[in-house]
C-alpha cells in the first residue's frame, strides 16, 4: 500500500479536486449574492428591474436545481469522485446565477419614475 504515482494524475487530482469544487461554489455564492443585491435594489426602486422579475426569480430556481440534481446523480452513479459530483450539481446553478447577474447588471440604476420595460 503506497502513495499513488503522480504520472497517472491520481495523487494530484485527489489533492486538488476539492479545490476546484470549492472555487466553483465560491463563485456561485458571489454570483448569487450579486443577483440578490440587484433584485433588492430593484424592489427598493433604485435599480431598473422589469415587472416580471418577481415571478422569474421564483420560476428559474426549480429547473436549475433539478438539472443540477440529475447531473449530480448521473455523476455519482458513474462512480465519479465527489468533487466532480459537486461540480456537476453546481454548474447549472452557477450558469443561471451568472446569466441573471449579467442581465440585471446591464439594466443599470433606475433613473426614471414608473414601471420599467421588459427589455
Amino acid at each position: 500500500m503506497g502513495i499513488p504515482e503522480r504520472s497517472n494524475g491520481t495523487l494530484f487530482s485527489a489533492m486538488t479536486g476539492w479545490n476546484a469544487s470549492a472555487i466553483q461554489l465560491g463563485t456561485l455564492a458571489a454570483e448569487a449574492n450579486s443577483v440578490v443585491m440587484y433584485r433588492m435594489l430593484g424592489m427598493a426602486g433604485l435599480w431598473s428591474m422589469p415587472p416580471s422579475e418577481m415571478m422569474r426569480m421564483s420560476a428559474e430556481k426549480g429547473p436549475a436545481f433539478i438539472e443540477g440534481f440529475v447531473n449530480a446523480t448521473e455523476a455519482a452513479g458513474a462512480g465519479k469522485p465527489m468533487d466532480e459530483v459537486v461540480t456537476a450539481f453546481a454548474e447549472p446553478l452557477e450558469r443561471t446565477a451568472r446569466s441573471n447577474r449579467h442581465r440585471l447588471e446591464r439594466r443599470g440604476p433606475k433613473l426614471t419614475m414608473g414601471i420599467e420595460s421588459e427589455d
